[in-house]
Parts: structure tokens; sequence; C-alpha cells
């Protein structure tokens, strides 16, 4: 039943988008003519520019489904949905007008491009925002569930069902989970007569054993199979996969070694060997790469041009409040663990600990204008050069000292997988408060998390919590 009513939503989508792109084309030349000039041409509405339109609309949508935007809206985050609507709108208004330009068919003025692209872009988000926000409600409700049988009992069957228990909105209903035959083939599992202790918190009926799975399969209907074997189960997983394939049930596996595998692993093959990239992120992509770091140009030079007349007080404040240089620059390690000359404005009086010292909230070091510009994030502005020159990114990883980082290395796990992309004026961990004299476990467990979700969507969103509330943060202004 979820398979037909997928398609049936895949099929309103597909048509929905086309029309809301068509009409917007004739909106946009409605409110360019119309509206603001007060006359319409009509051979704009005659039957060659209606097919010509039409066409436009239907190589979008095929855009779209290359892009594999239609399917279920169950795992899909709307914010690398947006991004990608308005790149893929983008990049086909600018095609099209390259396209009328060359043919010379039909006069569309720049006004109007622009407002084609932002009608249709804001009419296909709008309407998908509204449509996963009412599958999400009917899901909580219990409807549109998607129905799953758990081979497993073990703790990763445990953190499924806790996941899956946290999550309503993502309409998965687990009717029952099948277990091992007992303590001799499995001793994570609990004796055949007792509840599992992994499960029991759950309201989820044990339907038997593993060797049932193929009978439970032909009598029953699940939209899919979630295997979670534990280790010593591993004999299990040839059988238990050939059963559910051979009832053509679809089937999804969580392997023992979960905890290692990022949130969007890369599987490559070298003949029947699948590789897992373990550390695989999405800036591997040369064009989300190259996305990134046309924001970090632009962003900068922007922020350059709009702060300048902020740097040149700031300047001059730290110029007169202590002897010393106006900026402080600093060995940090950047990408690839290279080391680069981060630079700050100097908050502090020049000590023989700047290149190895922490600064504390009452730390004697700091200077009373040099408290106010780090109260308010004034002296991480001259990062904006880090950025343009391409040592740093508007978002990423905070940059460590070298001191720092030999030693997080050896007492951190993973400390130096935040050296795989360009550290940040800006992060989510920053974001999330941890800045300044505050846990590194933590700070390294966002940098991961972004990492390895990162999209230029989640990029925008740091932006703007650092504009709209993270620049200032909770030190205080010193009395030096």
């Amino acid at each position: 039943m979820i398979k037909q009513n997928q398609r049936i939503i895949n099929f309103l989508n597909i048509v929905s988008d086309a029309a809301l792109i068509f009409s917007s084309f004739y909106a946009a030349l409605y409110i360019r003519f119309e509206f603001l000039h007060g006359h319409t041409s009509l051979e704009l509405f005659s039957a060659q520019y209606f097919l010509i339109v039409a066409g436009y609309s239907l190589l979008v949508v095929l855009a779209y489904a290359a892009l594999k935007m239609y399917g279920s809206y169950r795992f899909k985050e709307s914010g690398s949905e947006i991004v990608t609507i308005l790149l893929v709108n983008a990049v086909s208004v600018l095609g099209f007008m390259a396209f009328l330009f060359i043919t010379r068919v039909m006069e569309f003025p720049r006004l109007a491009v622009f407002l084609f692209w932002l009608l249709s872009s804001a009419a296909v988000i709008g309407k998908r925002t509204v449509g996963r926000g009412i599958l999400r409600h009917y899901r909580k409700l219990g409807y549109n569930q998607k129905h799953v049988l758990l081979v497993g009992s073990g703790p990763l069957a445990g953190q499924y069902l806790a996941d899956i228990a946290a999550g309503p909105h993502l309409g998965i209903t687990v009717d029952g989970y099948l277990r091992g035959e007992g303590p001799r083939e499995n001793t994570s599992v609990s004796p055949p007569n007792e509840p599992d202790g992994f499960l029991k918190e759950y309201a989820c009926p044990c339907l038997g054993r593993y060797a049932q799975l193929e009978q439970l399969l032909s009598r029953q209907a699940f939209d899919e199979v979630i295997v979670a074997l534990e280790p010593g189960e591993t004999a299990q997983i040839r059988p238990v996969i050939a059963a559910v394939e051979k009832e053509g049930v679809r089937v999804s596996l969580i392997p023992f070694y979960n905890d290692y595998i990022p949130s969007h692993p890369a599987i490559n093959a070298v003949g029947r060997s699948k590789l897992i990239d373990l550390r695989s992120t999405p800036l591997d992509n040369l064009g989300w790469s190259l996305c990134k770091r046309g924001m970090d140009i632009v962003g900068s030079l922007l922020l350059i041009a709009f702060t300048s007349p902020i740097m040149l007080a700031a300047a001059v404040g730290v110029r007169l409040s202590s002897p010393g240089p106006i900026l402080f620059r600093q060995e940090r390690i950047g990408k690839d663990r290279k080391p680069f000359q981060m630079l700050k404005f100097r908050s502090m009086r020049v000590t023989d600990t700047e290149q190895t010292g922490w600064s504390t909230d009452a730390d004697p070091r700091k200077t009373r204008f040099g408290s106010f510009i780090r109260k308010l994030s004034i002296d991480e502005l001259p990062q904006l050069f880090n950025v343009f020159s391409g040592k740093m990114s508007l978002v990423g990883p905070r940059p460590e000292v070298p001191y720092h980082v030999r030693h997080f290395k050896e007492e951190i796990p993973l400390y130096l997988v935040r050296q795989q992309v360009r550290p940040g004026i800006t992060g989510w961990a920053q974001v999330h408060g941890l800045r300044g004299d505050t846990s590194i476990e933590e700070r390294v467990r966002y940098d991961i998390w972004y990492i390895e979700n990162w999209s230029l969507w989640l990029d925008i969103r740091i932006l703007f919590k650092t504009a709209f509330g993270g620049m200032i943060n909770s030190e205080k202004v010193g009395k030096g």
C-alpha cells in the first residue's frame, strides 16, 4: 500500500511542479507588462510561446528527477532541497535566456527573467514545504505508515526503535521483531522465555525466531525488513537476506560497525569488493566545493566592504589601548593539516604566552578595549581576509594552534578529521555556544556532524544564527 501511495504522491509532485513553473512564466509576464506598465503584448500568449514554456517546464522537472527530488520525504532534509531548487531554477533560467538570445523566437525582458526565477522557485519551494508539513502531520496521527519488520533483538535493534520513537513524523511503524535461538547462538539476547532487554521498553512484539522469517513474510505484508544483527550473529546475515529477497521484500541492513560509519558514506567497488569510505564528505564533490568557495569569495568581499568602517575604528582603538601591533598574527592549523597565519585584532597585551595560552573570562592579559571587541567578536573581522585568500572559510570548524593540535589528536578521537575542510570564522559548534573555554570533546562532536552533513543551506543557517545572536559572546568586559 505504501508503494502505491508513494507513486501517487510522486505523480502529483511532478504534475504540480510543472504546472507551477508554467504558471510562473505567465505570472512574471503579467507583473512585468500589465501590473507595472498597464499593457500586455498578446503575442506572448500565442500557441508558439505556450509550447516553448511547456517544453521548458518539462525539462526543469526532468532535472529535478535526475537529482532524485521525487521520492519519499521521510529522510530528506528540507534545507538541501531548497538550495537544489534555487540552483536548478537559476541554471535553467539562464539556459532558457541563452536559448532565446540565440534563436530570437521571443523577447523576454530582464525584469521578467528575475520575476520568473523568483516566482517559480517560491512556488515550488512553498508547495513542497506545505506538502512535507501535511504528510508529517498525518504520519504523526498514524496515517501513511511504512510497516517494517525488524530482524534482531540486541543493542542495534534497540537503537533503531529508539530512533523511530524519536521521529514520529517519519511515519514508520515497526510491526514486530525476530530474535535468535537463544544464548548459545547469541549471548546478547535473553533466554527464550524472557523479554529481550534492549527492546522491552518499546511496544514491539516478538514475532518469532530468525528461522521463521520466510514463513512470516509469506503470510504477512511488510514494506521493508530492517536487519540489525549483532557481531556474534554474522553467520545469520546470508540466510536472513536470502529469505527476504526470496519473498521480494525490500531489505535494509544496519551494520554492526554502525557507529564508525558517517551519515553519508561513499561506497566504491574494486571488482567484487565494496569499499566504504568512512570519511567521505559532501565537500569531496567538486561542484559543491566550488559553490562553497564561491560563496566564501563573494561573502568575504561584501563583508569586508560593509565592515570596513568598524575595522578602521577597531584598528585605531587597538593602537591607542596598548603598545604593540594592531593585528595579532598567530599560526593555526588549516585544511589538510597545513599551517597558516590567522589574523585578528590584538585584544591583549603582548606576552610570551600568546602562541599557546588560551584566554579566560578574567584573563589579566586582556585590555579594556580588547575585552570590548572580543565581546562583540569584532576582533575576528580581519579573518575575512583569510577567507578571501582561501586559507579559511566563512563557516567551518574553528582552527587551533599547533601546540593544542598535537595534544588533542592524542587525547580526543577523530580530532584531526576536522582538518578535512577549511577552518571557519564561525561554525556549527560556535552557534551552539561552544566557543572560548568550553568542552573540546563537544566541539569536535559538533564539528564532525557539520562535516558529514554539510550543505549550502546549513552554511546559510549558521551565518544567520551568527549574525542574529552568535556575534555576542559570554565574555565580560575587563577593567584593564
